[in-house]
């Protein structure tokens, strides 16, 4: 059992990297991807962690991209951390999520929710403090009775709290992956709500820019979907990889490894996923 897409406490989950290695054993998972949102500040703790324990870790990355008419999320597995490229891309991005917080807190004190700025990135087990941050404080202020609820009529899109930010666009998004020896992969495509043939468009258009694979595993995807992105992955060649997108407590129902219980993401998938990482980095190795 895999699990290529988790996130710690470097962006909005709820373990650090090195609990989300142990609650893996536990699990029964013997390879693991840490891809927090658009930070890789994780990664080294988490692969040492990995070593240490003997569980096979994937360093990754979850990059938000934007496109019409919303977000894309794309994920970055086997990238070098120390890419000055990729680093200088993520740090924009991470310059526009502080913009976005101020202006969430804005918002939230113009609907006469008195909260501070240090008692919401307080509750940041990291630097990087986002919406779960904010939906935390509403909780312990009492404004909400639960993060679900803070997000369902506050901090989602289209809620009066919510703030857009500052993304790159997919092909940029992607360069910053492949050009840091990684393989860039269309997160979730379930949540882009786009029809059959206007999915299809778009992967073939991603995989033009660069894209080399598509998450089909994913724990709110129905089997008839994952058939379908599995046929859409095989008809542009591209790698087919799975994850549960756990983020720990703020969706306690989710479980590492198996989703909300019958998630299988399956083992060769990994191999698949090398092999792609070795053609993305072949032109480097040859000279070229």
């Amino acid at each position: 059992m895999i699990d290529l897409h988790v996130h710690s406490t470097c962006s909005d989950g709820s373990c650090s990297p090195s609990e989300l290695v142990h609650l893996a054993l536990k699990g029964g998972v013997s390879a693991l991807s840490l891809t927090d949102h658009d930070t890789t500040a994780g990664v080294a703790s988490f692969m040492e962690t990995c070593e240490e324990y003997g569980l096979e870790g994937v360093p990754g990355v979850e990059i938000s991209v934007e496109v019409k008419p919303g977000t894309m999320h794309v994920l970055g597995y086997y990238i070098d951390c120390a890419n000055a490229s990729l680093q200088a891309g993520l740090a924009k991005i991470q310059h526009g999520r502080e913009a976005r917080n101020r202006e969430i807190l804005r918002k939230l004190n113009e609907l006469d929710m008195d909260l501070v700025w240090e008692e919401v990135s307080g509750l940041s087990g990291e630097d990087i403090v986002g919406r779960p941050h904010f939906a935390k404080a509403l909780v312990e202020r009492g404004y909400v009775k639960s993060a679900r609820q803070a997000f369902d009529r506050y901090l989602a899109k289209g809620k009066p709290a919510y703030a857009e930010r500052f993304r790159l666009t997919p092909a940029a998004g992607i360069g910053l992956i492949n050009g840091a020896g990684g393989v860039a992969v269309l997160a979730h495509p379930s949540t882009l709500s786009l029809g059959r043939n206007d999915l299809e468009q778009l992967v073939g258009d991603l995989v033009a820019q660069g894209l080399g694979g598509l998450e089909v595993h994913y724990s709110e995807h129905t089997s008839k979907q994952v058939q379908a992105y599995l046929k859409l992955a095989r008809k542009f060649k591209i790698v087919a990889t799975g994850g549960t997108d756990f983020h720990g407590d703020l969706n306690p129902g989710l479980r590492l490894g198996c989703g909300f219980g019958d998630l299988e993401v399956p083992d060769e998938l990994l191999i698949e996923l090398r092999s792609a990482r070795d053609r993305v980095r072949a032109p480097d190795a040859s000279g070229q």
